[in-house]
C-alpha cells in the first residue's frame, strides 16, 4: 500500500516520531533502516520484517519497483519527513523494522571458525565499523557483552552499511564466563590488548589450520577487564609505533582479522 502523506499529525507515522529514541523501539520491538542503502539491503535480504517505510518523492522514485515488500509505504516532502523525525533527516528513506528473537544462544556459532567478542564497546560508529569488517573479512559472527552497543541501533546499522543486518550476533550472559564455554567448544580465546604477550602474527603462525578463534576486543581507553585477559589461553598485540598508544578497536580488529584469515 503506497500513501502519500499531507500532514505531519498523520497518526499513521506514530512509529516515525520515535526514530530518535532508541529505548522506545526496542520496547516496541522495533529498529530503524536509515537511508536507501541500507533499505535496499533489507528489501533484498528478505530476512526482516519491514512494517513500514517512510520516504520523501525522490527516493521513491529511486526505489520504487522495490517497495512492494513493506506493507504499507508513506510518500511525504522533505520538510514533512523533519517534522515528524524531529530532525534535519537528508536520507530521504526510513524503514521501521520490526527486530528478531532476542534469545539467540552461543549454539547459533556451532560450526563457526572465526568470532569477534566485544567487551564495554558502546559506540555506535565502532560496533558499525566492527559488524562491517566482521562480514569483509570472513568471520562468522560477534558476542557481545551485556555492556556492549546494540547493533541494530539506527546509527550502528547505517556505519556498517548494512552488515549489522547479515552478520549473526549474540549477547551473551554471564559474562566472561561464555568464553569458558567456547573454549570447551574447541574455540582459542584470544585477548586483543597492547600488553599482549604475542604479536598477532605470532599467534597466527602457530595457529594449526582447523583452529577455532575467538578473538576479544574492548573499549578504546578501558580495554580488556583482567577477568577476560586470565580467562584467555593467550594475549595478542598489534605491534605499533611507540609513539601511538593504541589502534582504533575497528582498525585493530580489522588487522587482526586479516592476518588470521584462512
Amino acid at each position: 500500500m503506497i500513501v502519500q502523506i499531507d500532514r505531519d499529525d498523520d497518526p499513521r507515522l506514530e512509529s516515525f516520531r520515535h526514530v530518535g529514541d532508541p529505548e522506545w523501539l526496542k520496547q516496541a520491538g522495533l529498529f530503524v533502516g536509515e537511508g536507501r542503502l541500507v533499505v535496499e539491503r533489507l528489501i533484498g535480504d528478505g530476512r526482516y520484517e519491514i512494517e513500514s517505510i517512510l520516504v520523501t518523492p525522490a527516493a521513491f522514485r529511486a526505489l520504487e519497483t522495490r517497495l512492494t515488500i513493506a506493507s504499507a509505504v508513506f510518500v511525504a516532502d522533505q520538510r514533512l519527513v523533519n517534522g515528524v523525525t524531529g530532525f534535519n533527516f537528508h536520507r530521504g528513506c526510513l524503514a521501521i523494522v520490526k527486530r528478531p528473537p532476542a534469545d539467540l544462544s552461543l549454539s547459533v556459532f556451532s560450526s563457526a571458525r572465526r568470532l569477534i567478542a566485544l567487551e564495554g564497546v558502546g559506540n555506535p560508529d565502532n560496533i558499525g565499523g566492527i559488524f562491517r569488517s566482521v562480514l569483509a573479512l570472513g568471520a562468522d559472527g560477534v558476542i557481545l557483552d551485556p555492556a556492549a552497543g546494540d547493533p541494530l541501533y539506527r546509527k550502528a546499522v547505517r556505519t556498517s552499511m548494512g552488515a549489522s543486518l547479515r552478520v549473526p550476533f549474540v549477547r551473551a550472559s554471564p559474562w566472561p564466563d561464555c568464553l569458558e564455554l567456547l573454549r570447551r567448544q574447541g574455540f582459542t580465546i584470544g585477548a586483543l590488548t597492547p600488553r599482549g604477550a604475542s604479536t598477532i602474527d605470532d599467534f597466527a603462525e602457530r595457529l594449526p589450520s582447523n583452529a577455532r578463534v575467538v578473538l576479544v576486543a574492548g573499549a578504546e581507553g578501558s580495554g580488556l577487564s583482567d577477568a577476560v585477559e586470565s580467562m584467555s589461553d593467550v594475549t595478542v598485540r598489534i605491534p605499533i609505533d611507540p609513539r601511538s598508544d593504541s589502534l582504533n578497536v575497528v582498525v585493530a580488529i580489522s588487522i587482526a582479522l586479516h592476518r588470521i584469515a584462512c
